[in-house]
C-alpha cells in the first residue's frame, strides 16, 4: 500500500509541475495590460554574464500601458535596453537617461487571437504532458509487487482522479488567461 501512495504523490507532485511551467508560458504572453512578466525571459548581458533582466533592474507597471525598467547600476542601462529590442517580444525600450520606458501598444484583433492560440498550444502541451505522467503512473501502479487485482484497480482509479483534477486546473488556468487576452 505504500508503494501506493508513493506512486499516486510522485504523479501528483510532478503534475503540479507540468501546471507551473504552464503557468511560467503563459506569463510571457502579452495580454495589453503592462506586467512585468512578460519580461521575464529577457536575458541581460551584463558585465560579461547573461543574467535575467530582474536581477539587474526593478520593473514597476505605473499604468495599464506602460513598463518602467529602473537599472540598479547605470552601467546596465544600455545592454537592458539592447536585450529588450533584440528580443522576441515586438517592444520599443525608451531609455530617460537612468529609466527606460516602454509603452505597450493596444493589441488588435488579430493578434489577441494570434495570442489565444499560443496559450491553448501551451496548455495543449501541458494536457499531454500530464497525459504521459498518468501514463507513467498506471505503469507503475500495475508493477507494484504483493497486492490483489482489487487494489491495483483502485490505484489506477485514484491516479485517474489526480490527472482529472490537474486537467482541470490547465482548462481553469487557460480560461483565466484567454479572458486576460480577450478582455
Amino acid at each position: 500500500m505504500a508503494d501506493m501512495k508513493a506512486i499516486q504523490s510522485d504523479a501528483r507532485e510532478r503534475m503540479g509541475k507540468a501546471i507551473e511551467a504552464l503557468e511560467n508560458n503563459l506569463s510571457v504572453l502579452r495580454t495589453g495590460r503592462a506586467n512585468p512578466g512578460i519580461l521575464k525571459k529577457v536575458l541581460v548581458d551584463y558585465y560579461g554574464s547573461t543574467v535575467p533582466i530582474d536581477q539587474v533592474a526593478s520593473i514597476t507597471t505605473p499604468d495599464a500601458r506602460t513598463l518602467v525598467i529602473t537599472p540598479w547600476d547605470r552601467g546596465a542601462l544600455n545592454p537592458i535596453e539592447k536585450a529588450i529590442r533584440d528580443s522576441d517580444l515586438g517592444l520599443n525600450p525608451n531609455n530617460k537617461g537612468d529609466t527606460i520606458f516602454i509603452s505597450l501598444p493596444m493589441l488588435t484583433e488579430e493578434r489577441r487571437k494570434d495570442l489565444v492560440k499560443n496559450a491553448r498550444n501551451y496548455a495543449e502541451d501541458a494536457r499531454i504532458a500530464i497525459r504521459n505522467l498518468r501514463k507513467h503512473a498506471l505503469d507503475e501502479v500495475k508493477k507494484v509487487a504483493g497486492v490483489g487485482d482489487d487494489e491495483i484497480k483502485r490505484g489506477e482509479a485514484e491516479v485517474q482522479k489526480i490527472t482529472d483534477e490537474f486537467i482541470a486546473r490547465v482548462e481553469t488556468t487557460f480560461h483565466k488567461k484567454e479572458q486576460e487576452i480577450l478582455g
